[in-house]
């Protein structure tokens, strides 16, 4: 009779169980998670979000209002909500610059393909979104990412995804950040910082 091995897989090492994003929208539907749990779908384990402090709310106001002015119409600023990344991640960028669509994406969650840039804002988090979210971002082609460190004022300009890592990754602290697919499209990093 073999041992007893709990939880342990057939090399010995602790079994886990990915979740799927269909898997994390049933424990939704469910009521197991509510609007109250701030939690992210990353690589198949639910990720606590950290709660947004002032500086944090207030970086993601100033980067909505001033990309939704440099835009003009040609692309949707989308504010914490989700992303699928295949199978297995949905992470809820703090702000997502999306390609222009007739339903608003009311159809489906928006995919890699639709995104233009994606946004994290970094007080206490700037680890995270560099050695988490940057190779997943890259992984799934997002053409360009920003991290905001609030601490160091300045942005995080990664592009040119390649594997899970950026072919070019650059730090602004004055001047503008402009977007790589509409490079009209910028930002005043002071006006962003305040």
């Amino acid at each position: 009779m073999a041992p007893d091995t709990g939880y342990l897989d057939r090399s010995g090492h602790v079994a886990h169980r990915r979740l799927t994003v269909a898997d994390y929208h049933r424990m939704g539907e469910a009521g197991i998670l509510t609007r109250d749990d701030r939690v992210e779908l990353i690589e198949g384990e639910l990720i606590a979000m950290a709660p947004i402090g002032s500086d944090h709310a207030g970086a993601s106001v100033a980067l909505t209002f001033l990309l939704n002015q440099a835009l003009r119409g040609r692309g949707f600023v989308s504010v914490q909500n989700p992303v699928r990344l295949g199978d297995h991640s949905e992470p809820q960028p703090d702000v997502v610059v999306l390609k222009p669509r007739a339903d608003y994406y009311r159809g489906a969650t928006p995919q890699p393909e639709d995104v233009l840039l994606a946004i994290e804002i970094a007080n206490s988090s700037l680890g995270f979104d560099r050695a988490v979210k940057l190779p997943l971002y890259a992984s799934f082609g997002i053409p360009e990412y920003w991290i905001v460190d609030i601490q160091a004022r300045a942005v995080e300009v990664c592009r040119g995804p390649l594997g899970d890592r950026y072919a070019e990754v650059s730090r602004i602290a004055d001047g503008r950040v402009s977007m790589q697919a509409l490079p009209d499209v910028g930002i005043s990093v002071s006006e962003l910082f305040g």
